[in-house]
């Protein structure tokens, strides 16, 4: 049998100042395979915790099947839990620790029958006889999931259980476990950093940045429509490209992005997305271009849709398959830095209630539409990206024709038999079907909004 999940506005405090998981809101239907995704310290391994009850939930409810179960004993939800770790008896040979468990449950019941049927499941039967120390870390692996399948659960919790194997084995186990839980039809939570295991695994993909639900989406949805800038920028390799920009939207002429030293003009008529940007006016947004949305070539080989930029070689990454080229556009990267840098120290009371005022004198200067856009956004944890100028880097190369900086600001794909000179100009076309635009605080406002605020509050 399988269960329901439900999480309804969830959270974990650790004392006064610490909030590990803040109003954290999903519902898991029977069978589904759920990855919570997200970086170090956002408490998606918090969340996995309180589901099975190894914490107390501090606030809000969980359900299980409809009924609550915030205070049932973690023995009596009838899960299974895989560790990072492996968590395996090393006194006990495989067997023995597949079957403990069932022992545990009913030690008078002989459950060879079973413990040979789960290994296998997971071709492991001609090892279940040696103990954990005897056998590679793969195999390892999946003694300790035996050792969760042989319970039958209703929900499996997994926490990170590859990321201790190299790339090659996390790869065939990764394919291993999809097939397994769907096979098994058994309710899945998984918690990862490794963005790849989650596009591949999930039915739908949680991303979380520091303790707060960002969105939960389709794989493709995730990488295709991002809610926010964190979202787009924890999702894809290489890294979505984010630039800041100004908008102008004259009365008579074409709108267009300001990138610094360069414009991207919007072509007449305005698609639907791009017209929702002249209430943008005149102000800082950051522009998202992955790499495929911008190619290599010439003003006389755009596509429709595509505007000309160009850029100056930095670096080119070879890839065997392709090649990466780091490109100088003359913009300004926006910096996401939770991704940029270690985990946030938590401000002080005194930090936060100065956050708090300037953000509120900032909101009452807003626009009415300003404001409705704050009220139906969902909730980021605070400020997604950095849109400070950068300080001038005293080691980087001035010249009349290149901007100073080291690094470029564009990362473009090629194939790999493309000769690119370091320090030579190529000309460059932006497919402006792929451009995303984000406003100052984050959120995504080009392609449009799944949910554009009304005007009833």
């Amino acid at each position: 049998m399988t269960r329901a999940i439900s999480l309804h506005h969830v959270s974990k405090s650790y004392g006064r100042d610490r909030r590990a998981v803040d109003r954290f809101t999903l519902s898991i239907e029977p069978g589904e395979f759920v990855v919570l995704l997200g970086p170090s310290g956002c408490g998606k391994s918090t969340v996995l915790r309180m589901i099975a009850g190894l914490e107390e939930i501090s606030e809000g409810e969980l359900l299980l099947d409809g009924e609550f179960a915030n205070h049932i004993p973690p023995r009596e939800r009838g899960m299974a839990m895989v560790f990072q770790n492996f968590a395996l008896y090393p006194s006990m040979t495989n067997r023995a620790n597949i079957g403990f468990p069932l022992k545990l449950e009913n030690p008078r019941e002989d459950n060879s029958a079973r413990i040979e049927a789960t290994a296998r499941m997971l071709g492991i039967e001609h090892v279940l006889d040696r103990y954990p120390a005897q056998l590679s870390g793969g195999e390892r692996q999946r003694v300790a999931m035996g050792r969760a399948i042989s319970r039958r659960p209703s929900v499996f919790l997994m926490d990170e259980p590859l990321s201790n194997l190299d790339a090659k084995l996390r790869n065939h186990l990764r394919a291993e476990i999809a097939l397994l839980t769907k096979e098994l039809g058994v309710t899945t939570v998984y918690v990862t950093h490794d963005q790849a295991e989650a596009m591949s695994l999930g039915d739908r993909v949680a991303v979380m940045r520091g303790g707060v639900l960002q969105q939960v989406s389709p794989p493709r949805e995730v990488y295709a429509l991002p809610e926010n800038v964190f979202v787009a920028a924890f999702i894809g390799t290489p890294r979505i490209n984010l630039l800041q920009a100004v908008v102008h939207a004259p009365l008579e002429g074409r709108m267009s992005i300001d990138l610094g030293r360069q414009r991207l003009a919007l072509p007449e008529p305005l698609s639907p997305d791009h017209q929702l940007l002249r209430i943008q006016q005149g102000r800082r947004i950051i522009v998202g271009l992955r790499s495929e949305a911008v190619r290599i070539a010439p003003p006389s080989h755009a596509r429709p849709g595509e505007v000309a930029l160009s850029g100056i070689v930095e670096h080119v990454e070879y890839q065997g398959h392709e090649a990466l080229v780091h490109l100088n556009t003359g913009s300004r990267p926006a910096v996401v830095p939770d991704l940029e840098s270690a985990q946030p120290r938590p401000m002080s009371r005194r930090r936060r209630a100065t956050a708090g005022r300037t953000a509120g004198s900032t909101q009452g200067a807003l626009g009415v539409l300003d404001r409705l856009k704050g009220r139906a956004g969902a909730r980021i944890s605070g400020p997604v990206v950095t849109l400070d100028e950068p300080a001038p880097d005293p080691t980087a190369v001035r010249t009349p024709d290149r901007p100073s900086v080291i690094s470029g600001d564009l990362v473009v794909r090629t194939g790999p038999d493309m000769r690119l000179r370091t320090g030579g100009q190529v000309p460059l076309l932006v497919d402006l079907a792929h451009l995303y635009v984000f406003d100052h605080y984050g959120r995504r406002i080009c392609p449009l909004p799944q949910d554009v605020p009304g005007l009833d509050g």
